[in-house]
């Protein structure tokens, strides 16, 4: 029996097959799923094959000093938003040795929201090298911490599957 819903752990096992079948590795920096992601794609057999590292990065200094955000995209910005998002995932790519990466961030509730950033707001952010990095702003409601996270990861891996096709 899996931790993980089904179609979730469907998702990362396709990715884990597809990828490793060609020679495509991950990395995740992840914020408001802390590691949640990762956890997904590492509960398929194989994995490690394909699997490379996760930055849990959920302060604003994390992301910053494991992945190189930087201050003035987070002063302007924010957390939360689409530059900080892609800074992410394109920093994950950086500090990995990954053929392609996601990163998400967002605010999962029940509290911490605003009206300009509501709670079941989230970036997501996927690179790969020598492509555009793609990204989605999700607003999944205040449906429940939980439910954020899980719909955050299975757009996480759509995102995945998307930038690792050919």
């Amino acid at each position: 029996m899996s931790f993980w819903p089904k179609d979730i752990e469907d998702a990362a096992r396709a990715i884990v097959e597809d990828f490793s079948a060609r020679g495509l590795t991950v990395a995740t920096a992840e914020s408001c799923t802390a590691g949640l992601i990762a956890g997904a794609l590492t509960e398929i057999a194989g994995s490690s094959a394909v699997f490379d590292r996760g930055f849990v990065t959920y302060s604003n200094e994390a992301k910053q000093q494991m992945i190189g955000v930087s201050a003035e995209t987070l002063k302007a910005h924010g957390a939360v938003s689409r530059p900080t998002a892609l800074e992410m995932a394109e920093g994950a790519l950086r500090q990995s040795g990954a053929a392609v990466t996601v990163a998400v961030t967002g605010i999962a509730g029940p509290g911490g929201g605003s009206p300009e950033k509501p709670v079941g707001l989230v970036h997501l952010a996927a690179a790969r090298k020598g492509r555009e990095t793609l990204h989605r702003e999700m607003r999944y409601g205040d449906i429940g911490r939980s439910a954020v996270r899980l719909a955050t990861v299975r757009t996480a891996l759509e995102m995945l599957a998307e930038i690792g096709r050919d």
